[in-house]
């Protein structure tokens, strides 16, 4: 993978940050006060994986360059990487928000579902990448 393309895979990931703090912030304004905040939870997370995944789609359609396997999964690797970078060093140092809060999105035994979209960030550009390929 050149450099022109791992940039590109860079700014697409910046995109992901700006629709997910768009998404948490619909969810906060109109989904939570109407459904709960578990549903909201679950329904934001559902939006946000559909986002990753045509994001991702119209990313890797957009390139005219032959990516490996193992050049998708770096990818999604870095998206992986930089979204929990960004998750808790934004979110502890920026926001505030205390560790045990933010570790607590981890729990899916408390119906949290948040692992779901590092789980589709990672594998994304694999799946997407094999789809365009056929």
């Amino acid at each position: 993978m050149d450099a022109k393309t791992f940039l590109y895979a860079f700014g697409m990931w910046f995109l992901f940050v700006i629709v997910a703090i768009l998404n948490g912030g619909f969810r906060e304004k109109f989904v939570t006060p109407r459904l709960g905040k578990q549903t909201a939870h679950i329904i934001s997370t559902l939006i946000f994986i559909c986002v990753i995944l045509t994001g991702t789609y119209l990313f890797l359609g957009s390139l005219n360059v032959d990516l490996s396997r193992s050049d998708l999964l770096f990818i999604g690797g870095f998206w992986l990487t930089m979204t929990i970078l960004f998750e808790f060093i934004f979110g502890h140092y920026v926001m505030g928000h205390p560790w045990e809060t933010l570790l607590a999105d981890y729990n899916i035994f408390k119906g949290r579902v948040w692992i779901l979209v590092l789980i589709t960030t990672f594998l994304a550009p694999l799946f997407v990448g094999t789809y365009l390929r056929k």
